[in-house]
């Protein structure tokens, strides 16, 4: 009993605590949520001064005799319902503008740091869980702080009482309700057609949003090699922008629909309140009766949308913010240090000591690797798969930490260097070429984003791509679909090369850069490589015999060690591993995989 007791103190504990972060994230706009608090409160203190006082009003009234006075008080009563419906829209526009105001912050801000977040985190995650946390999950925040919240204070505010049929009141006052159901039906699909017209605009800002967030976090590899978070930060920020002032529009149009509704609603109270009183002054009705009928129809206008989903809303928006606040609290796994530095100059030296590395505890990858790499050196990479290779270049750029040794450039540890300004320094030409879904321009001045016109021609025709680009009826404006599926596989791998020629860095990691190209697309790709290669520290993950022998030395890798290290000719006359790997894989002179 006792651990019930403590699990549901900790339930209750932990919704209050969730509603307060909530509720927080309006800071920022804390002026205009209690401005629109307030006008919300004040609609509601004026449709509450109704039934106070109307029962009195009208006994006076009926008591007197008085049409011409009841047709005066029914001229007010429609202004006071104006006036009410004022404040309501006033109140609520705001309410929704912080909401969304919030909203647009709030993915900003958890956009901007899940690019903050290492590899390890992308790897233990799925890319549209992610997704769905960044546009679902932020979205009901908003409902907490537009809809749950306020209706808290609402509600509360509201009368709370007995309620009555209404047809058990009067059937014929029952009628003169149902008389407004046409002019509703018309509203309806007057402003349902526009306000759907919207909602398919916002899916589609939200789409282009969440397309331009998928297409870099599914090349965050890509993104951290060139350094290009801020600019992928600035590009989400930019389409969430354009989101925002849809939903803006959407909420204009709600509003003026609610609250026509409202004064339409409104209106026919009016009239159950003047056909009520012929009633009365008839005497086939008591003027308590139609008190009771209109301060029950006051209830009922008053309580829909407010309590039946609260608690089912409150609980959503509150799992959905758990799930975005977890994510936020998320700690990057690679960060500078206080004291972390910038070299001014770069050679390109790269040393590993004696390093150790594992994704998993007790299942090592990497052990105790010790090699220098001399500026501009050829480094190729070879072994069985799962030795190591990938995992020893990943660990260049410190797309992840050693946990033992330290890799050096220029002498200096790599942890010790702003990580930002060192991988400006690095390239990465992989297997698997990513592309955005923009245009070859845009694509080739990733590699440098103030990158001239001139600059992407000469790079490209290094790279041997200006022809083909060139045979595109756009050229360089030309489309090249999602991931670049208008081009082929070599293409794609010049335009990489292209990137990294305009990078111009000092180091270049090769990750098996031509191993799924046919000879002819092999040899446009290798020449380029060759130029991109020249005067760089190059780190390659081997696949083609040319590309072997041209390396200054040859790292032999199996399971996680160095098991043998020297140039092609040197390796072979050992007759070790890389030999027999020779044996079995570059018999033919074409070039065959080494796994």
């Amino acid at each position: 009993m006792p651990d019930k007791e403590e699990k549901k103190n900790y339930s209750i504990t932990s919704l209050k605590e969730t509603l307060v972060k909530i509720f927080a994230l309006s800071k920022p706009y804390r002026r205009r949520f209690y401005f629109a608090t307030v006008v919300v409160l004040l609609a509601s203190g004026i449709w509450l001064t109704v039934p106070l006082g109307l029962r009195e009003l009208l006994d006076a009234v009926f008591d007197k005799g008085d049409e011409s006075l009841l047709n005066l008080l029914a001229v007010g009563l429609i202004g006071l319902f104006i006036l009410q419906a004022l404040f309501s829209f006033a109140g609520n526009y705001h309410l929704e503008w912080v909401g969304e105001r919030v909203v647009t912050d709030l993915r900003k801000k958890v956009y901007e740091h899940l690019h903050r977040l290492g590899f390890r985190f992308f790897a233990e995650r799925r890319l549209g869980e992610i997704t769905s946390r960044l546009t679902n999950d932020v979205g009901s925040i908003r409902t907490a702080l537009t809809d749950s919240l306020p209706q808290l204070l609402t509600i509360s505010f509201s009368l709370i009482g007995s309620v009555s049929l209404m047809v058990a009141l009067n059937w014929r006052l029952s009628a003169v309700i149902f008389v407004t159901v046409p002019f509703v039906t018309i509203a309806t699909r007057y402003f349902g057609q526009k306000i759907r017209k919207l909602s398919r605009g916002i899916q589609d800002d939200l789409a282009d949003s969440t397309a331009v967030a998928e297409d870099a976090l599914g090349a965050v590899r890509l993104v951290k090699a060139f350094v290009r978070e801020t600019y992928e930060v600035t590009r989400y920020s930019d389409s969430i922008e354009k989101l925002f002032t849809t939903v803006r529009k959407k909420v204009v149009l709600t509003q003026l629909f609610w609250s026509g509704v409202g004064i339409m609603f409104m209106g026919t109270l009016v009239v159950i309140f003047w056909y009520g009183g012929k009633e009365v002054l008839a005497e086939r009705l008591s003027a308590g009766d139609l008190v009771a009928f209109i301060i029950y129809a006051l209830n009922i206008s008053r309580s829909i949308s407010q309590t039946s989903r609260l608690y089912t809303a409150v609980n959503t928006a509150a799992g959905a913010s758990e799930r975005i606040f977890e994510l936020l609290e998320e700690i990057p796994e690679i960060e500078d240090k206080p004291d972390a530095k910038e070299l001014l100059e770069v050679k390109g030296e790269v040393e590993f000591r004696g390093v150790g590395f594992q994704y998993e505890e007790d299942r090592p990858v990497l052990r105790d690797i010790n090699f220098n790499a001399r500026a501009g050196e050829t480094i190729a990479l070879v072994g069985p798969s799962g030795a190591g290779k990938t995992t020893l270049l990943n660990l260049i750029p410190r797309f992840y930490d050693v946990q033992k040794g330290e890799i050096l450039l220029d002498q200096v540890s790599i942890s010790d260097l702003k990580v930002k300004p060192f991988r400006e320094h690095i390239s990465i030409v992989p297997q698997e070429v990513h592309l955005f879904s923009t245009s070859i321009k845009d694509n080739l001045r990733y590699g440098k984003l103030d990158a001239s016109d001139e600059e992407l021609i000469q790079a490209a025709t290094d790279a041997n791509a200006h022809d083909f680009i060139m045979e595109n009826p756009g050229g360089y404006d030309s489309l090249i679909g999602e991931k670049g599926v208008k081009l082929s596989g070599g293409q794609r791998q010049r335009i990489a090369i292209a990137r990294a020629i305009l990078k111009d860095p000092e180091i270049l990691l090769l990750d098996e850069a031509t191993s799924s190209l046919d000879s002819e697309s092999e040899a446009q790709v290798q020449e380029a490589l060759n130029r991109l290669m020249k005067g760089r520290t190059t780190f390659v993950i081997a696949h083609r015999l040319s590309t072997i022998q041209n390396a200054n030395r040859i790292l032999v890798l199996d399971k996680g060690e160095i098991v043998e290290e020297g140039t092609h000719h040197e390796l072979l006359t050992k007759g070790g591993l890389y030999s027999h790997l020779y044996e079995l894989q570059f018999r033919d002179l074409a070039g065959e995989s080494l796994g």
